[in-house]
């Protein structure tokens, strides 16, 4: 008893390998050829039919005539016997007067031409003609009454009119040929030359991928390819901006960071270093003060994490919903108040909706609150407005009674990280005016900062959106 054969090689037949896909060039140039054939095939094909049609009309519309003109001039049977077979050879043409009997008298020398049921039709009087074609000697055959009980019969050959045939079907098949290689030639050409700014762009693409080297890539001319390549250059652009702000972000950050940790780390040693052994103790108002600082480092490096944090979101309102902003700002002066000191607020708020992510929205009110308290004096009025324009958007105000901002500085105050003069002095990261501008932009508005009437500054936040119906 045998058991079954096991070999060691592999058995991998290639059914695993993912198809080999055709490439868009090839494509184009076997559709030009498709279309291209078909088209010379269906122009070959009908130019054919009618060419043939019309040959054989033509010939049997000469057989007839010569027919009728045969039967009108030689009605007699020795008239008929004595005309010249070599001139009837010449024409390739066979002739008889066949009778009603069944009889056929040929002219001296003559070959016999085909005859059948048709013609004895018309030789016994049954029919007045008859035209057909003979299979056997393949020949076209006609009878036609020539007198009473007699039918001329007269019979050609197909031979030449089917060699004239076949010629012409070479001659289709030959130039349709040609047509074919020259359109894909053609459309090679055509295909190389549309398709090579998709070839850069994938290269490009390619080169991105691996190196992501970001450099534009070539434009030329206007069609749909080259906008193609400008939209893709506009890609390009917008993610090198963007890989430039996160660079920018991360070393502003690091920059920040380095300030708090490094005084940090400096109070954390100095504790250390008085809690050992042999170390002098410290005075309990130093520790305090020391303790302090930590408090107020850690309170620091907090607030900048979560400011960069809140600066890193920036792909759009993560929590889509119909926000009333009165709610939004009210909630934000109930957390601005608990840490606003002596400092009040006058608020003046109408109602008003928008589409957008309230948590967003709250900490940019918030961080206007918290700037305009940093900077006004203590028991002064922070005025909080927000209002309709009457042009679908509304502006939430907060007016401080601080220094102000010089005019220098106003258009930079939201940037990241920065800080005017007067403004380095106070605890803050520089942040707070970039997420406000940040969430103002990803709800569709714009915030911006002037001068205040009588002094101060006033931070306004533009946004789109309803006022709600009365009811």
């Amino acid at each position: 008893m045998t058991g079954p054969v096991l070999t060691g090689g592999s058995t991998d037949t290639g059914t695993d390998r993912p198809p080999r896909r055709i490439s868009l060039r090839t494509r184009v140039v076997l559709l030009a050829a498709l279309c291209v054939g078909g088209t010379v095939a269906l122009v070959s094909l009908v130019t054919y039919l009618t060419v043939r049609d019309n040959i054989y009309e033509q010939f049997d519309t000469s057989l007839t005539q010569r027919a009728h003109a045969a039967a009108e001039s030689v009605p007699v049977v020795s008239r008929f016997q004595n005309l010249p077979s070599a001139m009837l050879a010449s024409g390739d043409i066979q002739i008889g007067l066949l009778e009603s009997g069944g009889g056929m008298v040929l002219p001296q020398g003559g070959q016999e031409p085909p005859s059948g049921r048709p013609e004895a039709a018309v030789a016994q009087g049954q029919a007045e003609w008859s035209l057909r074609t003979d299979e056997a000697t393949h020949m076209r055959v006609i009878a036609v009454s020539s007198g009473a009980g007699q039918a001329l019969v007269l019979a050609q050959s197909l031979a030449q009119t089917d060699r004239t045939l076949h010629d012409l079907s070479l001659v289709l098949l030959f130039f349709g040929g040609i047509g074919v290689v020259v359109a894909v030639g053609a459309a090679t050409a055509v295909a190389r030359t549309a398709l090579r700014p998709v070839q850069r762009l994938t290269s490009a693409t390619e080169r991105v991928a691996s190196t992501m080297d970001l450099r534009p890539i070539p434009v030329t001319g206007d069609d749909e390819l080259s906008r193609m390549t400008q939209s893709f250059n506009t890609m390009l652009a917008a993610v090198a901006e963007s890989q430039a702000q996160q660079s920018q972000l991360v070393a502003d950050a690091g920059h920040e960071l380095r300030t708090p940790l490094t005084s940090l780390r400096t109070n954390l040693e100095l504790l250390l270093s008085a809690n050992k052994r042999d170390a002098p103790p410290l005075d309990e108002h130093v520790r305090a003060e020391i303790e302090s600082d930590i408090r107020g480092q850690l309170d620091e490096l907090t607030q900048l994490i979560g400011d960069l944090v809140e600066l890193a979101r920036d792909s759009g309102p993560q929590e889509i919903e119909r926000v009333e902003l009165v709610d939004v700002v009210e909630r934000a002066l109930d957390r601005a108040r608990r840490r606003a000191g002596e400092t009040e607020f006058a608020v003046h708020l109408e109602p008003w909706e928008l589409t957008g992510d309230p948590g967003v929205l709250e900490r940019a009110v918030l961080n206007l609150l918290d700037n305009a308290v940093k900077f006004s004096p203590p028991g002064s009025i922070v005025d909080v407005a927000l209002r309709p324009l009457g042009d679908g958007t509304a502006v939430v105000e907060v007016a401080d009674r601080g220094p102000g901002i010089d005019q220098e500085d106003l258009p930079k105050v939201f940037d990241r990280f920065y800080r005017s003069a007067e403004a380095r002095t106070l605890p803050g990261s520089g942040l707070g005016l970039a997420i406000v501008r940040q969430a103002a932009q990803r709800h569709g508005g714009i915030a911006f900062a002037a001068a205040r009437e009588g002094g101060g500054t006033v931070i306004t936040m533009r946004l789109p959106g309803t006022a709600p119906e009365p009811g």
